[in-house]
């Protein structure tokens, strides 16, 4: 990652602080703790899947016309596809179900197959992108696996 521009490598392992925040508590933190570290640690894995998509969305408009036109229809379907099965995930909470299990290991499993649509991204994305977004994708998605489990 040294070449990860350093407020971009910064930033982004910070932002997996709040699941680690969440895993302490679903592991070490009070009983009474479980359910809402559960829940948020859902919340945050569909908010950040949803910014992932967001990323891909600018990077395909940022695109010179003629591959926007052509080349990337593909990367606008992935673009919104995050946000898609972040919904999805969460659905059952609007639906009353209980239980956030589920929910987390769809969503670490869709920020592990993230990285399919990152590796396809040379030439639009900066060359370092994928030493970040390894790390991220992977980290966040561990991470997500290990809350549900908890």
């Amino acid at each position: 990652m040294r070449e990860v521009p350093s407020r971009a490598r910064m930033l982004g392992l910070a932002g997996l602080l709040p699941q680690i925040a969440c895993l302490l508590a679903v592991y070490l933190g009070p009983a009474e703790w479980r359910e809402a570290a559960l829940v948020i640690a859902a919340l945050y894995a569909a908010l950040i899947l949803s910014f992932l998509g967001g990323t891909w969305w600018g990077l395909a408009a940022g695109a010179p016309a003629a591959e926007r036109r052509s080349a990337l229809g593909w990367l606008w379907i992935a673009a919104v596809l995050p946000s898609l099965v972040a919904l999805v995930s969460l659905a059952p909470f609007a639906l009353g179900y209980t239980g956030a299990e589920p929910s987390l290991m769809m969503l670490g499993g869709a920020l592990l197959v993230s990285l399919a649509v990152d590796g396809r991204l040379s030439g639009l994305a900066p060359r370092w992108w994928l030493s970040l977004r390894v790390p991220l994708s992977i980290g966040l998605g561990v991470l997500t696996f290990l809350i549900a489990l908890g």
